[in-house]
């Protein structure tokens, strides 16, 4: 038996993720054959067949699926030998892999970037942006670094470190502006316009008004920023996170308001894996991502609510 190549078994786990040729190839930049002749190689050193391929995708054989999780391990542990040395430096530099939500990504991460660039000029910074659930699946097997999102995930394998927390405000049709803010009763029986079923703030929005989900004839959306233009057009009404609202509301005819007490809110924080090497240099960065979103760790900052007009 000849033993595979870490080459190959960054192109198995591609194949593993990708389930299909072309886009495996793609990411790992190589072309379409030359990963097939380097899979094709790996199995005849293991001795065994680890995908069943067909025209359009690729499977895990039997054997495939008893590999991948060690293969996994092993390119974990590879990365890891990086990021040691990488932690033994007195100055933070090399790749630094960072996931966020998409209900923070867009509001935080210029300023992120920039206040890391900065202080960190040696950094080569690479953002993802995804779903938790994702996020934490990446975070898992080692393509990740850490990940911003809102906390908390419960996973036993990851530190949780809280930034800040942050209050939902409600955005209503223009012509509502001076009204009484509605209560999470009243809520229950408006035309809510939530996110789509994945997105973390949807679910927190349900449980704020204490639903277990929105009824079928309302359309939900894929961003905040949908959701707000829909709301501009008289479609209904909704909730955003507090770091949305300058951005999201400056084109459209809309009211916002706060929530009496007690006041739907987040948290959100930062996640990473406690074997980490870098778990320092992470909690440095935790620091920053704080001062750039203009926030005191744990406490929150609330301007007084404002109406807009597009």
């Amino acid at each position: 038996m000849i033993n595979p190549t870490l080459r190959q078994l960054r192109y198995f786990d591609a194949l593993a993720r990708h389930g299909h040729f072309g886009r495996a190839a793609e990411a790992c930049s190589i072309s379409q054959p030359a990963l097939s002749m380097q899979i094709k190689e790996m199995e005849e050193g293991l001795g065994g067949t680890l995908l069943e391929r067909s025209a359009r995708q690729v499977t895990l054989t039997r054997l495939g699926e008893e590999l991948i999780e060690r293969v996994r391990d092993i390119l974990r542990s590879v990365d890891e030998l990086g990021d040691f040395a990488r932690a033994s430096r007195d100055r933070f530099a090399g790749r630094l892999r960072i996931g966020m939500i998409p209900t923070v990504a867009p509001y935080l991460l210029p300023r992120i970037i920039g206040d890391l660039t900065r202080m960190h000029p040696e950094l080569d910074i690479q953002v993802r942006e995804a779903l938790t659930s994702k996020l934490i699946q990446e975070l898992s097997e080692g393509r990740l670094d850490t990940a911003i999102v809102a906390l908390p995930v419960s996973e036993a394998s990851l530190t949780e470190v809280a930034l800040f927390s942050e209050d939902f405000l409600l955005v209503r049709p223009l012509e509502d502006e001076g009204t009484p803010v509605p209560s999470r009763e009243m809520l229950r029986e408006m035309r809510l316009l939530l996110l789509e079923e994945g997105h973390c703030f949807r679910d927190q929005a349900l449980s704020f008004c204490k639903m277990h989900s929105s009824p079928r004839e309302l359309l939900d959306a894929s961003s905040l920023s949908t959701l707000v233009q829909m709301v501009s057009a008289g479609v209904g009404v909704t909730l955003i996170p507090e770091m949305a609202v300058q951005v999201e509301t400056r084109s459209a005819a809309v009211s916002v308001a706060r929530f009496r007490n007690p006041q739907p809110s987040r948290t959100i924080g930062m996640v990473w894996r406690k074997t980490s090497p870098l778990a320092r240099q992470l909690t440095q960065i935790s620091e920053v991502v704080c001062l750039s979103a203009g926030k005191p760790r744990g406490k929150q900052t609330a301007p007084p609510a404002r109406n807009h007009r597009s």
